[in-house]
């Protein structure tokens, strides 16, 4: 069965980095667009960026746009996001997901997401 699993996420200080990694295994994603989502507390689920497997145009949130970047390694079959200049209000657990449309995965209607990597930023 599909799986995605995130690791990376930790305690960062604010204008610090971090690069989340995303696993995907269990079926062929060539034709799919992965993305991240995150959830910070007491907040709902919030699109973060999204790009198609194999390539092509990403799509970001006005909030992490020129900060985040979503990029994939075939052989490793891993999706990122490096996340530079980090913010206190970044905190949230963050979400690997994938869908065969990536109209989808920003709109949060999706049909497989991870089970969620921390990232705290302090102050």
């Amino acid at each position: 069965q599909a799986q995605l699993v995130e690791s990376g996420g930790g305690l960062v200080q604010a204008g610090g980095s971090l690069r989340l990694s995303c696993l995907a295994s269990g079926r062929t994603f060539s034709t799919y667009a992965m993305g991240w989502f995150r959830q910070a507390p007491g907040k709902e689920r919030e699109f973060v960026a999204a790009m198609w497997w194999s390539g092509g145009s990403t799509y970001y949130a006005d909030s992490v746009k020129g900060r985040f970047a979503i990029s994939r390694d075939w052989a490793k079959n891993t999706v990122y996001l490096q996340m530079n200049s980090l913010k206190p209000e970044d905190t949230a657990i963050y979400y690997c997901t994938a869908d065969a449309s990536i109209e989808s995965i920003r709109r949060g209607v999706i049909t497989y997401w991870g089970q969620g990597t921390q990232v705290t930023v302090s102050s």
